[in-house]
């Protein structure tokens, strides 16, 4: 059933004052965290696998278009400066290229074959994960690029709202976030989009913690690419060491991560 494009539970909005509008809007995303809690199961099953192929010299690949691709390659870009792993780690791919991250490329979902296609462009093979991304569950893009990677022994994962889609039917490990109408009928950008982004923000972070990158609750890992980061990571070794502010950012600033810096600390203790 595709309850994504179900009719709105809330009638005439345009006659809703603010207050009625943010207000139910509000009652409904408060509906998204126990869909997500129901297929937590789900998520760690993708989780372990995804971490072990990364253990194996593995990446991560994010497909999708229009919202659910943008998503994606939110998701993706923000691993390296967070956790200090390499660019190409975890990749967003989003139907239409580059250019439909800023604006809707026409009928770019509809292209069952690109999605391959874009795919190879990074050499994808049977060591990564690709994990379609798709609230309606029938976008062809992420149909055929999920496809595709089962014929070639991918191993594939989907993060969809609707039960039974098919771009589920072609995933080893679906998530299958069931969010209802949405306030605005059809408009999956907001629950649908919020439930995808709250599972994206699990299974990167869950991953990562689990390839060590972060030490008791410390992104100690982390790119040091503004000052914001960097007064954050001489707090860390503030409070790590005793050390004072001048000394701490001395050294964080020679090694060029808070990890470096700690073990560099620990041996000069020795």
């Amino acid at each position: 059933m595709n309850t994504t494009e179900s009719a709105s539970h809330y009638q005439h909005l345009e006659k809703m004052s603010t207050t009625e509008l943010l207000t139910n809007i509000n009652k409904e995303d408060a509906k998204v965290h126990l869909a997500v809690e129901k297929i937590i199961p789900q998520i760690e099953k993708l989780v372990d696998v995804i971490a072990d192929k990364m253990l194996a010299g593995g990446r991560l690949f994010y497909i999708g278009a229009g919202t659910s691709g943008r998503l994606g390659i939110v998701d993706a870009s923000e691993c390296p400066p967070t956790y200090g792993v390499p660019q190409g780690l975890v990749i967003g791919i989003i139907a239409g290229g580059d250019g439909a991250i800023r604006k809707a490329v026409e009928f770019a979902e509809d292209d069952r074959e690109q999605g391959w296609k874009d795919l190879l462009q990074h050499n994808v093979n049977d060591k990564d994960v690709v994990l379609g991304i798709a609230a309606s569950g029938r976008t062809p893009y992420v149909i055929g690029a999920l496809e595709k990677c089962r014929e070639q022994n991918i191993v594939t994962g989907c993060i969809v709202c609707n039960a039974g889609s098919a771009v589920a039917k072609h995933a080893d490990y679906a998530i299958e976030v069931i969010t209802g109408a949405e306030f605005v009928t059809g408009s999956t950008r907001m629950k649908a989009g919020t439930a995808q982004k709250l599972v994206l923000n699990m299974i990167s972070t869950a991953v990562m913690i689990k390839l060590g990158r972060v030490e008791d609750n410390k992104m100690v890992n982390m790119q040091l690419s503004n000052n914001k980061l960097i007064e954050r990571g001489t707090t860390m070794i503030m409070d790590a060491t005793g050390l004072d502010y001048t000394e701490s950012n001395r050294i964080l600033m020679e090694e060029g991560s808070v990890k470096r810096a700690l073990e560099k600390i620990k041996e000069n203790k020795v």
